[in-house]
């Protein structure tokens, strides 16, 4: 039997070491476990959880934002346990007290009624001022009527003057029997213009313009039972320009021909 209990011994140890403790060992863990702990409060768990990171890290690995928004979190749930408070509290303060109503005060009802009797007085009020005539405007002042009088001595000036007429530098008239012709020219130079103005007084004539001179001759307008014409006449060349009317009625006719501008002579009949 003893040979047996000796293998059995021999085999525990050799699956069972033993650990040799001292102080100094148990010392160096504690220590160990110490700074380990405070590194995971210091770097994780103060940025995570209260948004505190006084070495940065916590910063860098995301942690601080969360520690902020638990924060913040926290505050806003405090905020909302207060604010429900107070309002429970006001709540239990206003409520209407029950028992006698002489005791208590005013009941809802009596509070209602007196509600009704201020709305009608107003409405009443308002029906007063609504029936009581506007003030009239007062009448505003008329305006003092324009002194329109014109001095004699200016109204005889103004009265006394006319529009003058337009200043020609020639002007002939000629009567023209039935079937009578007359002509007139200017003598003008290759560009010059002459203003003209040519009437039948009331009548009509049948008119040639046209222009001869240095072996040249031009036709400028021809019309029929024209009573009168003005009007510029610009000379095509250096000649002669002018008209020649003929009264194709049966009456006699009073031509009168005002001519002004750059030309040298009248050449009449």
């Amino acid at each position: 039997m003893k040979p047996n209990q000796g293998s059995e011994n021999a085999t525990t140890a050799g699956h069972v070491h033993g650990v040799n403790a001292s102080s100094g060992g148990l010392f160096k863990a504690t220590l160990g476990a110490a700074v380990a702990a405070a590194a995971i409060l210091t770097f994780i768990w103060l940025p995570a959880e209260h948004g505190v990171d006084p070495t940065g890290v916590g910063h860098i690995l995301g942690l601080t934002e969360m520690g902020h928004i638990k924060e913040q979190l926290h505050r806003e749930s405090d905020a909302d346990n207060a604010a429900t408070s107070a309002v429970d509290s006001s709540t239990s303060a206003n409520a209407l007290p029950t028992g006698n109503s002489d005791q208590a005060g005013s009941t809802p009802t009596d509070i209602v009624q007196r509600l009704d009797a201020i709305q009608a007085q107003l409405t009443a009020i308002a029906a007063t001022i609504q029936t009581e005539p506007a003030p009239e405007p007062e009448p505003e002042p008329e305006p003092e009527p324009a002194n329109t009088d014109i001095p004699s001595s200016t109204a005889s000036i103004v009265s006394s003057v006319s529009t003058p007429e337009i200043s020609w530098t020639d002007e002939v008239s000629y009567n023209l029997a039935p079937t009578e012709g007359i002509e007139v020219k200017l003598t003008m130079i290759e560009g010059a213009v002459a203003e003209f103005h040519w009437t039948a007084n009331g009548a009509v004539v049948n008119h040639d313009t046209h222009g001869d001179g240095n072996g040249q001759s031009i036709n400028y307008e021809k019309g029929r039972a024209v009573p009168e014409q003005s009007g510029t006449l610009t000379a095509a060349f250096t000649g002669n320009h002018g008209w020649f009317w003929r009264n194709r009625t049966d009456d006699d006719v009073v031509l009168t021909l005002r001519t002004r501008g750059d030309y040298g002579n009248l050449v009449l009949p």
